[in-house]
């Protein structure tokens, strides 16, 4: 049996000039935290580029779906090693290329073929022709009708000579892209439960953002009265994009109440948005976070025209990102289907937001309308109880597990319930 290899091309990480060392490591050691169960796995990483090889008993799919979550990564491919140190190299090449193209179906196809270890005597161009013709004679002996497309083939075989083996393959398998875990600062997202918010944070963490999130709850305990199960849940599948993450979650009702009872019913919707992002910027200064993030999309709802976007971003001092803006929903729809919440989000609970809902909300409120309503509340008062009444949950993925841990109140240390585990390769 073969070992397994895995070439992996990172996407961005090339154009980071004298800060590509610090994204490179930090693409390094999310590989080896996502394999460190992996104990004879090995990693080269020659040009640009990075190669890990495994036994030959190594779970295939357990790697494909491991590498799909980590961030960076452009494409990879499991491939075909070679090894070198003998006369015929070059029949060697074609013989791997074979075995890879043989079962494939296509009408046109390309040899590529990049060059890492110098020494290796032949050229590229001279290893692309050899195997290109050697392809396409035994394609046509066996009855296929094929051609040789340089510009955009069906297929195109890959050769890689580095210093170790040589590598073929012909299927990539798409990555995450984006930038490595952790590279690119702290920020705290508001996590609805919904379809939105889940998509606004996945799409900032593969910026490189760690994030954190903060959960506004009311209602009952149980699947479908609160909305908290699929708060976690939503946390356990993206917390493995970046290893370690924290939930706050936040009692809201008693603030809601709070509201309907001192301030005019139109507004009750953005107030309750405002005092959401204070409770949060409160929450991301102590995670030494810069910026809040919301799933708000343009013109979605009555709560997110451009301008109550804007009257209840103004009461936060903090940035607010809104990285789905410019998304319709079926291009959200279709991205929670790809990351794996859409059905989390399906799920039967509890919203918080639309409690005590208005008959006829406003439209077209500016920051100076709200401040005024909000004249009847005590914000600085509902602000400090929020954050005394609200729990923490750390979560921290291993490549085995996720883990959670209960802790209450938020901000003092003490752990009282137990560990919660889950397996993230099963779910």
């Amino acid at each position: 049996m073969r070992d397994t290899v895995v070439v992996i091309h990172y996407h961005e990480l090339w154009l980071k000039g004298r800060n590509r060392k610090f994204f490179l490591g930090k693409f390094v050691l999310a590989l080896r935290r996502t394999f460190a169960d992996f104990p004879s796995a090995r990693m080269r990483q020659p040009g640009d580029r990075v190669v890990l090889e495994f036994g030959p008993d190594a779970p295939l799919e357990t790697i494909v779906g491991r590498l799909k979550r980590v961030l960076g990564i452009a494409y990879f491919a499991v491939a075909r090693a070679v090894h070198r140190g003998s006369s015929d190299d070059l029949e060697a090449l074609c013989g791997a290329a074979w075995e890879e193209l043989e079962p494939l179906e296509f009408s046109t196809f390309a040899v590529r073929a990049k060059r890492s270890d110098k020494t290796f005597p032949h050229r590229v161009d001279e290893i692309e022709r050899h195997v290109g013709r050697y392809l396409l004679e035994k394609l046509r002996a066996a009855g296929r009708s094929v051609r040789v497309q340089l510009d955009d083939p069906a297929v195109t075989c890959r050769i890689e000579i580095t210093p170790g083996p040589m590598l073929v393959y012909a299927r990539r398998i798409a990555g995450t892209g984006g930038l490595p875990a952790n590279t690119t600062g702290r920020m705290v997202c508001l996590l609805s439960g919904g379809f939105d918010s889940a998509v606004a944070a996945y799409k900032m963490m593969r910026r490189g953002a760690h994030v954190n999130f903060v959960h506004f709850w009311g209602g009952g305990a149980r699947p479908g009265e609160s909305s908290v199960h699929v708060a976690r849940a939503l946390v356990e599948r993206l917390v493995p994009y970046q290893y370690t993450a924290r939930l706050y979650l936040v009692p809201f009702e008693p603030i809601q109440r709070e509201i309907v009872r001192s301030a005019p019913e139109q507004y009750r919707l953005l107030l309750y948005r405002r005092m959401m992002l204070r409770i949060a910027e409160r929450i991301a200064r102590r995670n030494h976070a810069e910026a809040i993030i919301a799933g708000d999309s343009l013109g979605q709802v009555a709560s997110q025209t451009l301008q109550n976007m804007v009257a209840v971003g103004a009461a936060s001092p903090m940035p607010v990102f809104r990285p789905l803006a410019g998304d319709d929903k079926q291009e959200i729809l279709a991205l929670a289907r790809r990351i794996g919440t859409f059905e989390i989000s399906e799920e039967p609970f509890h919203d918080c937001c639309p409690l005590f809902l208005p008959r006829s909300p406003a439209l077209y409120a500016c920051a100076a309308d709200l401040e005024q309503a909000e004249t009847g509340l005590d914000v600085v008062g509902l602000t400090k109880r929020a954050l005394e009444t609200m729990a923490l949950e750390r979560y921290t993925y291993t490549p085995s597990q996720i883990e959670r841990v209960e802790v209450a109140p938020a901000f003092i240390g003490a752990t009282v319930n137990s560990i919660g585990q889950l397996n993230p390769e099963k779910g």
